[in-house]
């Protein structure tokens, strides 16, 4: 236990994730925010596969939190309001009612224009997450490509 009462992290944790304060953050449209460290062994493999560490983080947390800023915007229409509310007087063993509320078939129709708009408004994030995970699958082909390969037990290469 330490000082305020919270068991600190197993040392192989650190190691892995990094220790002290988080020194990369990215605050998301839905309010959240995603916060990592620099050093540790996974800081240091993704600046090997990636180049960049922090360009890579923002673009990977934004892009892969797209869907969920989507879904947050359909709250602001007001027919999804009253089908969720609808929805939310329903019991979930009431599939009829479920049902009735309309809120699955007005989400399947909205979701999809929402999403498209997220990604419009993301369109040089998703760009830099394109060019950030080509630029990794190079290098860690470029690396397995220098590893020996393993064999099969009880197999001679010929």
């Amino acid at each position: 236990m330490t000082a305020r009462g919270a068991a600190a992290p197993p040392p192989q944790e650190e190691a892995l994730f990094g220790s002290g304060r988080a020194e990369l953050s990215v605050t998301l449209a839905t309010g959240y925010t995603v916060r990592t460290h620099t050093d540790g062994c996974l800081a240091q493999a993704q600046r090997f596969l990636y180049g960049d560490q922090a360009r890579w983080f923002r673009a990977e947390v934004i892009v892969n939190n797209l869907r969920p800023q989507a879904q947050a915007r359909l709250s602001e229409d007001p027919g999804y309001r009253a089908a969720l509310a609808r929805r939310a007087a329903c019991s979930d063993k009431d599939t009829r009612c479920v049902r009735a509320s309309g809120l699955a078939a007005l989400r399947a129709r909205l979701e999809p224009a929402r999403l498209a708009e997220v990604r419009a408004a993301h369109r040089r994030e998703i760009t830099t997450y394109d060019q950030l995970r080509d630029r990794a699958v190079h290098r860690a082909a470029g690396l397995l490509a220098t590893q020996p390969t393993p064999h099969q037990k009880g197999h001679t290469p010929s």
